[in-house]
């Protein structure tokens, strides 16, 4: 598996119009993988943490990197395993959302980015609420775009073939229908056009890009036993959501209608929980940043303002 260059940030820069910050791309070393991170906007002003879903990267949130970059500072990094960060073996290292939360976690530390705003979309709500709960006074706010947290947030019938690995353990025939469905270039394709307005709008970049990644020797057993594992985040549900209701996070809900893994009853769940929350149910798909990303742009400039973390 690769290696790249560890720690330091390398000096590839992104063509940006006026008044919006240049993107810088870097590698930070964390117990040993090395961490791909897209990184825009003065440190001074406040931080934004981007945590990318499955099956994408940092790449998901290049527009709105390019879109907040003259007034935050954001920073999106890649799991180990996707995008450019290193790709370890199973055996170099423990592929769980527990293990992510720890190796996100410790980057954002080395990176010493001690206050922030989360935005969590997919996979980054398991990892993100992981890290919220263990550092609650870090957390100024929530951004959710379908990170779910919520039973009634997961839709039987597209969650069925993992739901029956969770009850009855990982099986080969199980897995192999998973992945000849959802790694195939029409499976990726579907995730990113399902439920959007104008489907042929939405860049053909995303599912190529993840394409070539997730058929890379070794990554199908590493992403379906993520899918195993996801079992754990739904058993730490109510944890989550005590951590809501305790600290009282101020939320902004930014919440993809058309989902066809995590409908709007997940996003119902936070009004339940919490005392401050922007709710905003949008008519799109999965990634809703591909179709609505000025909208939620300005929904964040706006949330984050009323609350003067600016």
């Amino acid at each position: 598996m690769r290696k790249f260059l560890s720690s330091a940030l390398i000096a590839f820069t992104a063509t940006t119009g006026a008044g919006i910050a240049e993107t810088t791309y870097g590698y930070e070393d964390v117990d040993g993988q090395s961490i791909f991170f897209r990184e825009s906007g003065d440190p001074a002003n406040p931080s934004l943490v981007l945590l990318h879903g499955f099956p994408s990267s940092s790449h998901q949130y290049r527009n709105l990197i390019a879109e907040l970059s003259d007034a935050y500072h954001l920073i999106a990094p890649d799991y180990p395993g996707f995008g450019a960060s290193d790709f370890p073996s199973a055996e170099e290292y423990t592929y769980s959302f527990d293990n992510f939360a720890d190796t996100i976690d410790g980057f954002l530390e080395q990176r010493g980015i001690e206050q922030y705003s989360l935005f969590i979309q997919d996979y980054g709500a398991p990892v993100g609420m992981r890290i919220a709960a263990e550092h609650p006074e870090r957390v100024e706010a929530l951004i959710v775009q379908n990170g779910n947290l919520y039973e009634e947030g997961l839709n039987p019938e597209t969650w069925a073939p993992i739901m029956a690995l969770w009850e009855g353990g990982r099986n080969a025939d199980i897995e192999a229908q998973i992945a000849a469905q959802v790694f195939s270039l029409e499976g990726l394709k579907w995730q990113y056009t399902h439920g959007t307005r104008n489907p042929e709008a939405i860049l053909p970049d995303n599912w190529l890009l993840d394409h070539e990644l997730i058929n890379r020797d070794g990554q199908h057993d590493i992403q379906l036993g993520l899918f195993y594992d996801y079992r754990n985040n739904v058993a730490k549900y109510p944890e989550w959501q005590d951590y809501l209701k305790e600290y009282q996070p101020p939320v902004l809900v930014v919440w993809a209608e058309n989902d066809a893994f995590f409908p709007v009853p997940g996003a119902e769940g936070l009004k339940r929980d919490l005392d401050d929350v922007d709710y905003n149910i949008l008519d799109t798909g999965h990634f809703a940043l591909e179709e609505d990303g000025a909208l939620i742009a300005d929904k964040i400039r706006s949330f984050l303002s009323a609350r003067d973390i600016n």
